[in-house]
């Protein structure tokens, strides 16, 4: 479609995607002079008044979330029997890409971007809206790393009911599913709570939580199946930051965050290293025969543009309605085996049975305690369970029964389960104050795990344990990971330059940086008396806290001792008050003593006086002539070298 221009303002420059329901191109706006993405329906969804009614309202309800981490939608128009949707154009790759290309992400950046994806969504659901299919390829990374989410509302468009949701079928990407999406169920706010939380968990892993051979099978995991603990397949990831992900992924609505908003405060909790609130309950899998998991569709697409750049398209079915007869048909071919196989297998449990009376056992040995003593009250049993110590079976599963699977007892009968209590229990060392290689070695005789971790320390010396988590003498499972933290040493500080303030303010901003100080005085050619020289050692060496050092305080000029020059010829004095450090003032005072040419006569200051270094000494020196000329002198300056 090259060089047409729609409504005589938007310019198409290229091609960039094809998805379920529209072509997406580059296109230029005329009128603003900007590039924006422009996205055209399919013909076959132009002409159905009922979905163009409800694009419509779609459109102009993502228009409205005007939001720095939301692709902004512009404009939205018909041209020529079609509709299309103007949106912000979005340089960069999405989160996908991204996993893709760096594997997890660290904990604390995969906190920062789903803080910000939660910042989109809360401010979205407030405004009515709810996103419905938030999923790694619909989440945008600007060059300059700025989150963009994509496709808020449009995806709602693209049903024939009020939502996403209707008998039988569910709209979006099975593998970002909340459970009650999966099933079908309606959706709220909480939904994309969920979705969040797994495109957190595949953040830090790099892999999604539930996968399978097809979208049902996956769904079918989001209703029944607890996922991997992220940090059993990344131990790199905070336990904080793994229970807020389970929080979000919790079964039930109610068990998980209230909110976008919720969630995102836990995550800036987690990012200052506080408490979070985020509690994970174990999630009940839904039983029974009344539990139905939603078919997905298969063609929901999010398209890319060129050079990186993510382009979202809705969820849109590509094939015409008569292509899915032939898998409506496997579909109900599929249930009436089902309900025959229910018939038959009720029919043996109760006709043998001369009266319905025995109910044949399963079996539930690898179970959790929780799903096998659901099962066997389902069943028409009692369970009785106990636990034991087993070091091959997780704690809370179970180990073996009685009576034996297939076995059959009366309805109402006690089926006795041995669940694991795992390892045992053992009790942490205190190993505090120890060296590194003795705590080690207690540990591991008390088959305990550990990692090590070091920290400041102002008690304890550096290479010495400070403490551990969990802490000594509490009881933990064995073979339990055991955090060993190590002493480096008091916490350093760097000296602060105080040099020329007065002594008082000098002493209270090194003691600010909890350094104590004591004062030294020395002579300073450049330094007022009273002002600070410097400190020793000097600024900008690390000390450790708590340290002492000398603040170096000017006494003014040093005082030195002056000779005594008197009878000196006036070459001799010279030299000698120089060598001294003195500057020489020299005054030829005439004499009527012969003996007195050429010596000195006189000095000030005295001798033996103290003066500053660098200061004039004057000596006078005479020079015999008659009382005439007694009263004429000349004085002239010399300087030390």
């Amino acid at each position: 479609m090259p060089e047409r221009v729609y409504t005589n303002r938007y310019e198409i420059v290229r091609h960039l995607a094809r998805g379920g329901m529209a072509e997406v191109y580059l296109a230029h706006d005329q009128l603003l002079d900007r590039r924006v993405a422009l996205k055209v329906l399919f013909a076959e969804f132009a002409r159905d008044p009922a979905f163009v009614q409800r694009f419509r309202r779609e459109a102009q309800a993502a228009a409205n979330l005007n939001h720095p981490n939301i692709v902004a939608v512009f404009d939205w128009g018909e041209e020529d029997g079609t509709y299309f949707i103007v949106m912000e154009y979005v340089e960069g790759r999405s989160l996908r890409e991204a996993i893709q290309a760096e594997g997890p992400l660290y904990p604390n950046l995969a906190a920062d971007l789903a803080s910000d994806i939660a910042g989109a969504l809360g401010f979205a659901h407030r405004s009515g809206v709810v996103h419905r299919d938030v999923k790694p390829g619909n989440i945008l990374l600007t060059p300059q790393g700025q989150v963009k989410v994509t496709d808020f509302g449009i995806a709602r468009a693209a049903g024939t009911s009020e939502g996403l949701t209707q008998t039988g079928s569910v709209m979006g990407t099975a593998t970002y599913f909340s459970p009650e999406q999966a099933q079908g169920l309606p959706v709220d706010a909480r939904s994309d709570v969920y979705s969040l939380g797994v495109v957190l968990y595949e953040m830090v892993t790099a892999i999604p939580p539930f996968t399978g051979e097809s979208p049902i099978s996956v769904a079918y995991k989001h209703v029944r199946e607890e996922p991997t603990k992220p940090t059993v397949v990344n131990p790199d990831v905070p336990v904080a930051l793994e229970n807020i992900i389970l929080t979000a992924m919790a079964k039930s609505p109610e068990a998980r965050y209230a909110s976008a908003d919720d969630m995102r405060a836990d995550l800036a909790r987690f990012r200052r290293g506080e408490q979070t609130t985020s509690v994970p309950m174990a999630a009940v899998p839904v039983m029974g025969a009344d539990v139905t998991v939603a078919n997905p569709r298969m063609d929901t697409v999010y398209d890319r543009t060129a050079v990186g750049t993510v382009v979202p398209s809705a969820a849109i079915p590509t094939a015409p309605r008569r292509s899915a007869a032939p898998f409506v048909l496997a579909l109900i071919a599929l249930l009436a085996v089902l309900a025959g196989l229910g018939y038959l297998l009720a029919k043996q449990l109760s006709g043998n049975s001369g009266g319905g009376s025995l109910v044949a056992v399963g079996n539930y040995v690898g179970q959790t305690q929780h799903d096998a003593e659901l099962l066997i009250e389902n069943a028409g049993l009692k369970p009785d369970s106990v636990t034991e110590v087993n070091e091959q079976v997780d704690a809370g599963k179970v180990v073996s029964q009685d009576p034996q699977p297939g076995n059959k007892v009366e309805k109402g009968g006690v089926v006795h389960l041995k669940v694991s209590a795992g390892k045992g229990q053992v009790k942490v060392p205190d190993v505090t104050g120890q060296s590194l290689d003795d705590a080690q070695s207690q540990l591991r005789d008390a088959g305990l795990n550990y990692k090590v971790r070091q920290e400041t320390s102002d008690s304890v010396d550096p290479g010495k344990v400070t403490r551990t988590d969990p802490p000594g003498n509490s009881q933990v499972e064995k073979g339990a990971d055991i955090t060993l933290y190590v002493s480096t040493g008091k916490e350093q500080v760097t000296i602060p330059d105080v040099s020329g303030q007065d002594p008082v303010t000098a002493a209270n901003t090194l003691g600010a940086k909890a350094i104590s100080t004591e004062s030294v005085y020395q002579a300073s050619d450049t330094v007022d008396s009273g002002k600070v020289i410097g400190t020793n050692p000097p600024a900008g060496t690390s000390v450790p806290k708590g340290s002492k050092i000398q603040l170096i305080i000017s006494s003014g000029q040093e005082q030195v001792r002056v000779p005594n020059v008197v009878g000196l010829s006036r070459s001799d004095a010279t030299t000698e008050l120089q060598n001294a450090g003195f500057t020489v003032v020299t005054r030829d005072v005439t004499s009527l003593d012969p003996n007195n040419a050429g010596r000195v006569i006189a000095q000030s200051p005295s001798a033996d006086s103290k003066a500053a270094k660098g200061s004039a000494v004057t000596i006078s020196v005479g020079k015999f002539g008659s009382s005439s000329s007694s009263s004429s002198s000349t004085t002239s300056t010399t300087t030390f070298p």
